[in-house]
């Protein structure tokens, strides 16, 4: 009951009234939210719609705050820490079946859909004996996260070129340490995303598996979410904050040189790196197909402690 405990404790440690922001500014009408986000390629669409004014023309100012993943921002969004927040889709799975109120209100990043052309990836050495994912099997492998989404991908891409991934052994860091502990060999392979993907590919390293496309066709992988309280208490708000990240992902979608120069304003990713990213696509519908293959790959991984409700979850 990880993230029930932390909500709890955030509860008592982060809902002063300075931290609850939803009230209506009293001579303008316009509502103060906190999103919490992590400073990655997948929400460059909400830091684009705050800038084109899309928030704003619905009364919403809004502040975003870098969370350091999911595990902190689900809690921080059930305290009221932050009114919204974004998170992967297997996190916030984890978390209902766990019985944390939350919902999903909008799609927050998906696949490219494109094998090889995607923004998230296991890569190898480029002097590596693994040549394809079945080679895979019994080798040690980096995720951000154990238990989550990337070690659930990766064993289908496994399991789909006929290895078996009963023996992975996976190792958690954070992205930005891979590339080094790949090259100084203290793992075999590593499940990346951008920039660090395109950063490996650099360095000569080869891509042996497109996870996201591998596990399912045009896969949504994260959402926008907020409290089951919050919808309860101010669904307008909710209404015009859903209505604002849709416009946000579609102008996302169709300006990818936007996207590009949006991303020196809350990354560290260098002009030379922000050019050679793969950027995800950024659909307003939630792939529910997808993510019911999601609901069976962590069942099947044995990450979840219950099934999740989709239902309940998504919008």
């Amino acid at each position: 009951m990880v993230l029930a405990v932390a909500a709890s404790a955030l509860t008592a440690a982060c809902t002063s009234d300075d931290d609850k922001s939803t009230s209506s500014d009293s001579a303008g009408g316009v509502d103060k939210v906190k999103v919490g986000v992590i400073p990655i390629i997948d929400v460059a669409p909400i830091y684009l719609g705050n800038k084109q004014g899309f928030f704003k023309s619905r009364n919403i100012e809004l502040t975003l705050e870098a969370g350091q993943g999911g595990a902190a921002i689900v809690p921080g969004v059930v305290s009221d820490q932050f009114q919204f927040g974004f998170s992967n889709l297997t996190s916030l799975m984890i978390a209902q079946t766990k019985s944390v109120p939350i919902k999903a209100i909008a799609a927050g990043v998906s696949s490219t859909g494109v094998q090889g052309k995607d923004f998230g990836a296991v890569v190898v050495k480029a002097d590596s004996p693994i040549k394809s994912a079945k080679d895979l099997a019994g080798k040690k492998i980096s995720v951000n996260t154990l238990k989550n989404i990337g070690d659930t991908v990766t064993r289908q891409s496994v399991r789909k070129d006929g290895g078996d991934p009963s023996g992975i052994q996976f190792v958690e860091m954070t992205f930005p340490t891979m590339p080094a502990a790949l090259e100084a060999g203290q793992i075999d392979a590593a499940w990346v995303v951008e920039p660090q993907l395109s950063q490996i590919k650099a360095a000569g390293g080869r891509e042996v598996a497109s996870t996201f496309v591998d596990a399912a066709p045009n896969l949504t992988i994260a959402a926008y979410f907020t409290s089951q309280k919050l919808i309860a208490d101010n669904a307008d708000l909710v209404k015009r904050f859903t209505e604002a990240i849709n416009e946000s992902l579609t102008y996302a979608d169709s300006h990818p040189d936007d996207v590009r120069a949006i991303l020196a304003e809350y990354t560290k990713i260098d002009e030379a790196g922000r050019a050679a990213v793969v950027l995800p696509k950024w659909p307003t519908e939630i792939n529910r197909t997808s993510v019911e293959t999601l609901v069976k790959l962590g069942e099947g991984d044995g990450i979840f402690s219950g099934t999740p409700d989709l239902d309940k979850l998504l919008p």
